[in-house]
């Protein structure tokens, strides 16, 4: 099988890389910029006919789509851009993957939740209410999608981090190495996602595909959860990559999110049911804790 990745050098996108290594299958990695230390293709995902000659000039079978605009903040100001990748590039990879009989497996959020308090885990039918131009662009892109009528598999994550890249684990390890003290809300709770673990769960969804690939269309098509298993809020989140990074003389208290004031207002409950994609494709998902700890030892192996 002929595998396309986009936004291969992002932080799903290098766990992908590393995933794949031993397949039989053959992968494609792109992305809208090069990368020094990876070989990557260059493709920007919203021009239709830059897709179509990357899906054609390789026999495309599959597209998983880590590409994303996920700058929460900016998208409130930036919002063509915003609309462009999240929701138009969905709908044009998805049409790309009907035309050619293919799989699309793309990336969504949980900032598709949180107009509404919840208070007990997301559920894939529950409807989505996104709150801000970032999760009502990702929301679009779900739609366009499913209006293709490809064979899909979107995936809603949250709070992704991995050893590279701009994310809360590096940040947060950063800072409490210097600082003395560190406020940090408490009020938004979620669960974290190692990219390593979602890109293993990628795998087993692509193996899956290739077992069932001579039927007509796919079963197992449609929205699923990820995440790590367990439940937080960043204030517990940066307690422990604190604790696992040895920062432990930095003292991090709990804050309300009003003290950091944000022109968009992110869910304060966005927990995500993983029922579905546990028992379709047969994952054991590791705790969230277990994770971390597995990724901060490598960061530590990195910058040593």
């Amino acid at each position: 099988m002929n595998i396309l990745v986009t936004g291969a050098n992002g932080q799903l996108g290098r766990k992908m890389r590393l995933s794949c290594l031993g397949s039989g299958d053959r992968y494609v990695f792109s992305d809208v910029v090069p990368a020094d230390d990876t070989e990557t293709e260059i493709l920007d995902i919203a021009d239709a006919d830059a897709v179509h000659r990357m899906v054609m000039e390789n026999d495309i079978d599959c597209i998983v789509n880590c590409a994303a605009y996920t700058d929460v903040d900016r998208a409130e100001s930036d919002t063509d851009a915003c609309y462009r990748l999240n929701a138009e590039a969905p709908g044009i990879l998805a049409g790309q993957m009907k035309d050619a009989g293919g799989l699309l497996v793309h990336i969504s959020t949980d900032y598709v939740f949180g107009g509404d308090p919840y208070n007990i885990p997301c559920t894939e039918d529950r409807q989505g209410t996104p709150v801000g131009t970032y999760g009502r662009t990702k929301l679009e892109g779900e739609k366009r999608i499913m209006e293709t009528g490809c064979d899909h598999v979107i995936i809603r994550t949250s709070w992704l981090y991995s050893e590279t890249g701009k994310n809360f684990v590096r940040t947060i390890m950063g800072l409490t190495a210097v600082r003395p003290h560190l406020d940090v809300v408490f009020d938004q709770t979620g669960t974290p996602t190692y990219a390593g673990d979602l890109a293993l769960a990628i795998r087993k969804v692509l193996s899956d595909y290739v077992k069932e690939s001579p039927q007509v269309s796919y079963s197992k098509a449609g929205i699923y959860h990820y995440s790590n298993e367990g439940v937080c809020s960043w204030y517990d989140f940066a307690k422990m990559i604190a604790e696992y990074s040895g920062h432990t003389s930095c003292n991090i208290s709990p804050c309300h999110s009003k003290e950091f004031p944000s022109p968009v207002l992110r869910p304060s409950y966005s927990v995500l049911d993983k029922t579905k994609i546990k028992r379709t494709f047969g994952l054991d998902i590791p705790y969230w804790t277990d994770s971390l700890k597995r990724c901060i030892g490598n960061i530590k192996r990195l910058d040593d």
